[in-house]
């Protein structure tokens, strides 16, 4: 099986409080050039708009692995999982 297909299996239960945060949106705007949390998440959570110059977070899509909390340089992203009973919901390993 290949690894979209795994990934096709994926379910989310999403909940209304968010679980990802930025702390502080100017360290994105004004110290960060490369925006590594768009690359480097694999559920694509992070996406920088160019237009409003921020970071925004799209946590119901969140595949709970935590490679945001070592991947910031600036250890700028505030994540803890979800309230029990929300977020991914794994299917066939």
């Amino acid at each position: 099986m290949k690894l979209d297909d795994k990934l096709y299996l994926v379910r989310f239960n999403t909940d209304k409080l968010n679980h990802i945060k930025i702390s502080d949106p100017k360290v994105c705007l004004n110290q960060c050039q490369d925006k590594p949390c768009t690359r480097f998440c694999p559920a694509h959570v992070y996406d920088w708009d160019e237009e409003e110059k921020r970071i925004s977070v799209g946590y119901e899509g969140c595949l709970e692995c935590g490679t945001c909390l070592i991947g910031c340089p600036y250890g700028n992203i505030i994540w803890k999982y979800p309230r029990g009973g929300f977020g991914v919901s794994w299917k066939n390993g």
